[in-house]
């Protein structure tokens, strides 16, 4: 059996799943001040480009422990029926947490499309989180 194309399958799998513009995100924001906004980031991505402001960084990897609550790892800000939206840098990995969500039994969950690169090409607002960060990218040295 041929390997998956990983960007094919995510764009199959978006009609499965709710999928927001920027313009949609931004007001669920202004309008939901429960609103969970998920970065899926890399923590270097998070720490080198800023995040959406509020939003919550839940490395992919620990999205399923942290969203448990019978898991050890159990967050607290997540909620079964709480609106919670995905994003990742260009809108793939969320595909796949948002789904992950779903089988979980969450409820209310959709992803951000375009991703934050989207995010910033629209203009949407940065919040740098670089100098308050327990991780910090160091200058290599020769």
């Amino acid at each position: 059996m041929p390997i998956k194309n990983v960007f094919a399958e995510t764009t199959a799998l978006k009609a499965n799943i709710e999928n927001l513009s920027v313009v949609q995100l931004q007001q669920e924001m202004a309008d939901n001040e429960d609103l969970l906004v998920i970065d899926l980031r890399e923590i270097q991505e998070v720490v080198d480009l800023g995040t959406i402001p509020g939003a919550k960084h839940v490395a992919r990897g620990m999205l399923e422990f942290w969203a448990d609550p019978a898991s050890p790892y159990y967050r607290d800000y997540f909620g079964e029926h709480k609106r919670t939206v995905t994003f990742c840098a260009g809108g793939g990995r969320s595909v796949y947490a948002t789904l992950a969500l779903q089988d979980m039994g969450y409820t209310d969950v959709a992803h951000l499309e375009t991703g934050f690169n989207g995010w910033q090409k629209a203009g949407g607002e940065v919040q740098d989180v670089s100098a308050t960060s327990r991780w910090v990218r160091r200058d290599s040295q020769d």
